[in-house]
């Protein structure tokens, strides 16, 4: 009975002794949070979406309150936008800095008008196992696969399958430019691109990189490579048989024309909005 008792007055005074020890090494050790990071974390739209590059919110906020001020013009958080950096930089004491609304933009216009389907899928739930397994169902290699990956990842409700064209539109109003579709989609059908003035822009709405009669075959809106609009803007460039408009063409100098003179319709131009309007 003594050495029981002997045992447990010796563990005791060694998990206390241990305790100790433990309490002064977390005292000596201890660094004391920046209460700006939860404060500016509190202000975050709390969706740890990564767009920013970040972890997540709290790495974010972190990143922002040791920021100096050159560092902290670096940071954006998509999501929350100009308002919430703006609520950040008042915490931190920064000027507030503007950055170019951007919005997802799918570069494929495959529908089941202008791209029928060939062959059809058989249990195939997702597009990341139908890429792996097929060339998908209009016999375009690189084309929408109709599946709606993207539209399970997208935590904001911007991205839906249009029952009529059977492939996935983006609404602006909600979309906060991510990134969750640009990472999930197995085929790199969208591009994230600044809103442009007045929400027009100019862009490639395909991906095809098959030759021009081979492409028309699978899409009849294909781009051909034909390289007319590099005739009208030399920024554009014709690669793999693909063009590409780059986000700095003027597409209210230049949208028009090139709309006009693709001779397959691969090239479109979102209209020009009023305030307070919003892009179909």
């Amino acid at each position: 009975m003594n050495i029981i008792i002997s045992d447990v007055l010796t563990l005791g005074l060694v998990a206390f002794a241990l305790a100790l020890i433990l309490y002064f090494v977390s005292k000596k050790f201890y660094v004391e949070e920046n209460p700006k990071i939860k404060e500016i974390e509190n202000l975050l739209p709390g969706v740890n979406c990564g767009a920013c590059g970040k972890a997540g919110c709290e790495s974010f906020a972190e990143a922002c309150a040791k920021a100096d001020k050159d560092g902290f013009k670096k940071l954006y958080c998509t999501v929350g936008g100009v308002k919430t950096m703006k609520k950040v930089a008042d915490v931190l004491g920064y000027e507030t800095h503007t950055q170019e609304e951007t919005v997802a933009v799918l570069k494929c216009n495959g529908n089941c008008t202008n791209a029928p389907a060939k062959y059809a899928f058989d249990n195939m739930i997702s597009c990341r196992l139908a890429h792996n397994t097929a060339v998908g169902q209009t016999g375009c290699p690189n084309g929408c696969l109709r599946l709606g990956d993207c539209v399970k990842v997208c935590q904001f409700g911007a991205l839906k399958i249009n029952p009529d064209t059977q492939i996935p539109e983006v609404d602006e109003s909600k979309c906060t430019s991510c990134g969750a579709c640009v990472n999930i989609c197995p085929r790199g059908l969208f591009e994230i691109r600044p809103k442009g003035k007045n929400g027009q822009r100019v862009y490639v709405a395909c991906s095809n990189t098959q030759k021009g009669a081979l492409a028309r075959k699978n899409c009849k809106v294909a781009c051909i490579a034909c390289m007319k609009c590099t005739k009208i803007c030399n920024e554009i460039r014709v690669e793999n048989n693909l063009s590409y408009i780059p986000t700095s063409v003027n597409a209210e100098k230049f949208g028009a024309e090139l709309v006009k003179n693709c001779p397959t319709g691969a090239i479109v131009m979102t209209k020009a909005q009023k305030n307070g309007e919003n892009d179909d």
